[in-house]
């Protein structure tokens, strides 16, 4: 992408012949190719599946920058150990909301709603616990209707899905 000639350039050397900034796609710019550029080209299925020619959506150049800047910092061993604290994070806010129904409040008020969540996250905080201390923390799944069509007549069936493995 050359943002200062305003245009994008193919694997292929092919350049786009139009650069748009349609407000309807704001913040996005689109580049288009034409089907002549795109039609003959040998690696025309790799680019595009549609039957036109290609069309690129790209983001304006501060942020295409900063887009790109944060992929490459993605790619750290010290990103990747702050995120892994962050997914634990969205993990135990997915079990509050959608485990405990917390999405929607008992009460009327900022306090009782606030006491909800405080003993909602103490329920939370006691079940983990208390998964850890018996011997199987993942409590194992009943037979889908499929294993049991299986089961009733008598065929195996593989279950390494159902076990971690």
């Amino acid at each position: 992408m050359d943002f200062d000639q305003r245009q994008v350039t193919c694997a292929n050397g092919e350049t786009s012949h139009i650069w748009l900034e349609p407000p309807a796609m704001a913040p996005y710019t689109v580049a288009r190719f034409r089907p002549h550029q795109c039609n003959p080209c040998p690696d025309r299925s790799a680019c595009t599946r549609g039957t036109a020619a290609r069309t690129v959506n790209f983001l304006p150049r501060p942020l295409h920058e900063l887009q790109a800047r944060n992929r490459t910092d993605q790619q750290d061993t010290q990103w990747k150990r702050l995120y892994a604290t962050r997914s634990g994070v969205e993990g135990t806010i997915c079990e509050f909301t959608n485990g405990h129904q917390a999405r929607r409040s008992r009460y009327h008020g900022i306090r009782k709603t606030h006491v909800q969540h405080v003993l909602t996250g103490i329920a939370i905080n006691i079940e983990r616990l208390a998964s850890r201390t018996t011997r199987h923390p993942h409590r194992s799944r009943s037979p889908t209707a499929f294993q049991q069509y299986l089961n009733a007549r008598g065929m195996s069936w593989e279950c390494w899905w159902r076990q971690g493995k």
